[in-house]
């Protein structure tokens, strides 16, 4: 009974990055990202360290961007009409992205820029 409730748990969230893939174009745009990042690791021969850092910090902003997305369908569903409190969340959500996405910039530049001048 443990292994069927562990794969219908990984079932709901493939369809959960089936959805956001679908439906948000931000977690798109991170993923081609990832794409660019990769290939450009993958160039330079970034050392494994390095190549750690690049998955924490993919990791963090992929699911920032997830997170985010939870956040703004729960407070559309909950409160659909336009409403201070609802924007203040939706915007602190938005920040909790935005600075996931500032911090991966930092460490693709600390990696990168050496490599490339």
């Amino acid at each position: 009974m443990e292994g069927k409730k562990k794969s219908i748990g990984f079932k709901y969230a493939v369809n959960g990055l089936r959805e956001v893939f679908k439906s948000e174009r931000n977690f798109r745009l991170h993923l081609f990202s990832t794409i660019i990042v990769i290939i450009a690791g993958i160039f330079y021969e970034i050392h494994y360290t390095e190549w750690t850092a690049v998955v924490v910090v993919v990791g963090l902003v992929i699911t920032a961007e997830i997170l985010n997305t939870a956040i703004e369908e729960i407070i559309n569903y909950v409160k659909p009409e336009i409403h201070p409190a609802a924007k203040k969340i939706k915007d602190l959500a938005a920040a909790g992205v935005f600075m996931a996405a500032i911090t991966a910039l930092i460490v693709g530049l600390i990696i990168f820029l050496p490599k490339v001048f």
